[in-house]
């Protein structure tokens, strides 16, 4: 009997990411939305989640936190859905899925928080300054469809949200290299289903 895969999430959040990854597995999973006031700091939630943030997902009695996380685990657990590294895809996978896990999201909140980086402590810093991440970024989507090469894996789910929200929001600058990245993997099917499902959600709640 296959082990319950729970998705703990709010329509409106880093959520939808680990609802885009378990769209791509094909895996049966069950939702359930948590409120941001105090459904996150319940204390139900907080022995899932201490943080008392989202997503997180339970799979029997193993909890997985963490965007980044979730996506490698769960190509891990479906391996069926090709979307983990073969062995030539390794140093790429885990090389962007951390770089956007770490400088990506450092750097972002950051600059919208107006925190600029002193010229003699950029060396104290992992991403340098935004600049630096930014043509980073952009190098790793450079003449390749996806961040492995020529196919779509988890690091492309994780990746491909920071950058296109990045662009949504105007936290990213565009460039025609990210842009079209972003068309290629929002255009899965996927992610239109993980999309709808979340605007529905968003719908209901009014």
């Amino acid at each position: 009997m296959a082990e319950k895969l729970t998705l703990y999430t709010h329509p409106m959040s880093r959520g939808r990411i680990a609802r885009w990854m378990l769209e791509e597995t094909g895996a049966e999973y069950d939702t359930r939305i948590i409120s941001y006031d105090d459904g996150m700091r319940s204390p139900e939630y907080l022995a899932i989640n201490p943080m008392g943030k989202v997503p997180a997902i339970t799979h029997g009695d193993r909890v997985v936190t963490e965007c980044a996380a979730i996506c490698a685990y769960l190509a891990d657990t479906f391996p069926e859905a090709g979307l983990a590294p073969g062995p030539d895809e390794r140093a790429d996978y885990y090389r962007w899925l951390f770089f956007a896990a770490g400088p990506v999201e450092a750097a972002v909140s950051n600059r919208s928080l107006g925190i600029d980086i002193p010229e003699d402590k950029k060396r104290m810093i992992g991403y340098g300054d935004f600049d630096l991440m930014h043509a980073t970024l952009i190098s790793a989507v450079t003449g390749r469809d996806f961040v492995c090469g020529d196919r779509f894996t988890a690091a492309d789910v994780y990746v491909g949200s920071q950058i296109g929200w990045g662009l949504q929001f105007g936290s990213i600058p565009a460039s025609p290299e990210l842009s079209a990245y972003s068309e290629r993997v929002y255009a899965r099917e996927a992610f239109k289903r993980a999309s709808a499902k979340d605007d529905a959600a968003i719908a209901e709640a009014g």
